[in-house]
């Protein structure tokens, strides 16, 4: 029997002919990751192991975005820990404030993630480098911890589920639409523990940051991974921001899956994840009257360029409606950048909308867009749960940024075609 996408990379990583589902293997490493919440733990963790110095300095990446810029005393503390662990083990690829960005979407613009690699993150959505065709996956600081002494990881090879997307999305219709439909298909379990593989003529018309989004997610279905064929715009991409050598790898024609999904994405619909799991998704025309109190556009999941020039398309010459807290945070400096000299921040601030620089903060509830009790918002960030983005009684609905934008004019969840 053949090998997926994810047993093949896994495979070369560990020195093997071939693994199979379920093996347990010790994988080389090309990137571990962390973060100013997670890497304060692996810090302690590393020194109790007595090494000296990180197994590669290029090859660690920390990137302090959760509760920066620091929020309080605590946050401040912390991002002073990595940071003299960081100049301490001379780490190359340490990003501060005014540099940095949102990990998940600075690491692949930096090139520091190709096709091929094996990436292990401190953070849930490490799983987003799967869009480049690299096996990418969460871990704790432990592992990370390990991972930064020894450059090597153990892994259970994961099963894997094919998801065959064919046509070609509607107007309005994007990646984040299509991986919320297949969560609230398999539900957020129903890859649990397994790869998630996305294939089919389908993908063809998915831009990079539509396959940044829907691996970042793979999470929420439980996955241990997403991941993308390489194919042409993947290879534009990876020229265009990385050095590296890479490997392409493909999997084979009798590769085992557990279970293989058609999907035609063609009849897809703008889909909005209600509280308080991902899994629980309508599309726009089933969401009735729904009044809120905040919109955020921006994260990992959905704050690239693509994102925010859907949401200035909308939200151009129009106001946000009063009484709504409309914030978008460009995922990276040079999104922020890039955003500025295309004009999308002026259409932000002209609309009413609040622009911040990049951070975590409101999509875990950290800071910068708490909600109260009994607020309701549309955000484009990936989770959902009960108290994720404040109270305990508020309530978040996730959405693509067309959505989003719509929203915030309205004050209510809104399709995007009734505002173009």
């Amino acid at each position: 029997m053949g090998m997926t996408m994810t047993q093949k990379i896994l495979a070369a990583h560990a020195g093997l002919k071939e693994v199979k589902a379920g093996q347990l293997i010790e994988a080389n490493l090309d990137l571990v990751l962390g973060n100013d919440i997670t890497t304060p733990v692996a810090v302690k963790e590393f020194e109790k192991i007595g090494v000296s110095k990180v197994f590669d300095k290029d090859k660690v990446a920390i990137v302090p975005d959760h509760f920066t810029p620091n929020k309080d005393i605590k946050a401040a503390e912390q991002c002073q820990c990595i940071r003299k662990f960081a100049h301490q083990k001379e780490i190359t690829n340490y990003f501060e404030v005014g540099e940095m960005g949102i990990e998940h979407a600075l690491l692949p613009e930096k090139g520091l993630v190709v096709p091929g690699d094996v990436v292990i993150g401190a953070d849930s959505h490490t799983c987003t480098y799967g869009a480049l065709g690299a096996f990418s996956t969460g871990i704790g600081s432990t592992d990370m911890a390990a991972g930064m002494a020894t450059g090597k990881c153990w892994f259970k090879v994961p099963t894997a589920l094919k998801f065959v997307l064919k046509g070609k999305p509607m107007p309005w219709v994007s990646g984040k639409d299509i991986i919320l439909h297949i969560i609230g298909m398999i539900g957020v379990d129903g890859a649990l523990y397994k790869s998630m593989e996305f294939v089919g003529d389908g993908i063809t018309d998915l831009s990079m940051d539509d396959r940044f989004t829907m691996a970042n997610m793979a999470i929420e279905a439980g996955g241990k991974n997403g991941i993308f064929p390489v194919d042409e715009k993947t290879l534009e991409y990876v020229k265009a921001h990385s050095k590296k050598d890479y490997t392409i790898y493909e999997a084979d024609e009798d590769a085992e899956y557990e279970k293989v999904y058609e999907i035609d994405v063609s009849t897809l619909r703008p889909t909005v994840a209600f509280p308080h799991l991902p899994e629980n998704t309508h599309t726009i025309d089933e969401v009735g009257d729904i009044k809120i109190d905040q919109v955020v556009i921006g994260s990992c999941t959905n704050g690239r360029l693509e994102d925010l020039r859907m949401a200035a398309k909308i939200l151009k010459g129009k106001k946000v409606a009063k009484g709504v807290r409309t914030i978008v945070f460009p995922a990276t400096q040079k999104i922020y950048l890039d955003a500025m000299r295309e004009g999308l921040l002026e259409i932000f601030v002209e609309a009413g909308v609040a622009v911040s620089t990049p951070t975590c903060g409101p999509c875990l509830g950290g800071h910068m867009g708490i909600l109260a009790k009994g607020e309701r918002a549309v955000a484009t960030t990936n989770r959902n749960f009960v108290g994720r983005m404040g109270h305990p009684e508020s309530e978040v609905y996730l959405a693509s940024p067309a959505v989003a934008a719509a929203s915030a004019i309205t004050g209510k969840i809104t399709s995007p075609e009734e505002i173009v």
